[in-house]
């Protein structure tokens, strides 16, 4: 019988591959588990309109889900010289197993801000339409049994395109565009305390990354995530040119902010608020990952229907299962213990009228 320090070389070859083979299948039971554990998604009512909406507001009102406002092509295709029409349409949802019904107007034809489901009803930030961008800021609630929009303290300046999520009783809204035309996205980062509204917004320091649209916001634990979307910059004509970002970075009023670990893959425009899994995980679901910009509209293939959780025990991302269509420019709201994405982009010009749910458990 050979002694542990007169190992063959057969033997050490040997042991080596028992030790990865022992490390692939424990890799993979945990994977498994992943899988197993991964949020499920099912389809509720489609929204009731024939092209669907990208860049609505949504939320939840007096336990009722509303999507409200978006644009999409109603005749032509952009590559066809087709317009985008702008909607002021409310559309409100009683039961998961209900029909759409039309309860309103907002303000103002509108889309692409931000959506905070607040105690108080749904808070709807910002935001552009066919000309410019706008800094209102308006609550819809129910008042008398009917649903009514409440003017809130305006932006400090117009701004669409940005992202937001309620931390506590405060509003926190990130980067975005101050303009239709701008060729830089905004570094700024607003809070508004629910409780004193009288103070307006107040600044925040920026995150230390690249000024941003596009990306995807969150809370766990009482900190704000900021992650992904992409920076602006000027091309030779003087038009504005993407730049895609992985990054990601997380605050808190006591430690500022902080990097945390890169998406695993580009993620822009992706449905947002990102939601939270078993009150520890952020699912950063789809976005548009830049690698179909040269494909023509007719062959695009969609954009990603990848979903991932970002662990801040571990400082790192893990798949989930699929959802699946991957739909971008759209918020999700959280509606009795589950988490919706209602229309948005299916692909370039395209929207979607249909509405995914998921359990957080």
């Amino acid at each position: 019988m050979r002694g542990s320090g007169n190992n063959t070389p057969w033997d050490i070859v040997t042991l080596f591959w028992m030790k990865k083979l022992l490390t692939l299948a424990t890799l993979s039971i945990s994977m498994l588990h992943a899988a197993a554990d991964a949020p499920t998604w099912t389809a509720l009512p489609p929204l009731p309109d024939p092209e669907g909406f990208a860049g609505s507001f949504a939320g939840v009102v007096k336990d009722q889900l509303i999507v409200a406002g978006g644009a999409n092509f109603p005749g032509a295709k952009p590559w066809e010289g087709g317009q985008k029409g702008w909607y002021d349409k409310i559309f409100r949802l009683d039961q998961p197993n209900g029909t759409w019904q039309v309860v309103g107007q907002l303000p103002r034809p509108l889309g692409y801000g931000v959506s905070i489901t607040a105690p108080e009803g749904l808070v709807c930030i910002g935001g552009s339409d066919a000309t410019q961008h706008h800094a209102e800021v308006f609550l819809l609630h129910e008042y008398e049994g009917k649903l009514e929009a409440k003017n809130l303290p305006p932006l400090p300046r117009p701004c669409a395109n940005s992202c937001g999520a309620l931390v506590g009783r405060t509003i926190i809204v990130a980067g975005g565009l101050e303009r239709p035309d701008a060729t830089l996205a905004l570094h700024t980062v607003w809070a508004l305390d629910l409780d004193q509204l009288e103070a307006g917004w107040k600044d925040l320091p920026p995150w230390p990354g690249q000024p941003r649209m596009l990306a995807a916001a969150g809370v766990l634990d009482g900190a704000f995530y900021l992650v992904g979307g992409a920076a602006l910059r000027p091309d030779a004509e003087g038009k504005a040119e993407r730049v895609w970002l992985r990054d990601g970075f997380r605050f808190s009023p006591d430690q500022g902010w902080r990097a945390i670990a890169e998406t695993p893959q580009i993620s822009v425009a992706a449905p947002t608020p990102m939601p939270t899994l078993r009150d520890s995980l952020l699912l950063l679901i789809g976005g548009d990952d830049g690698t179909q910009l040269t494909v023509t509209p007719d062959q695009h293939r969609g954009f990603p229907k990848t979903v991932f959780a970002y662990d801040p025990a571990t400082d790192a991302w893990s798949p989930q299962r699929e959802i699946p269509l991957g739909l971008v420019t759209t918020p999700t709201a959280i509606w009795r213990g589950r988490v919706i994405i209602p229309g948005g982009e299916k692909r370039p010009g395209t929207r979607s009228t249909e509405v995914w749910s998921s359990p957080l458990r």
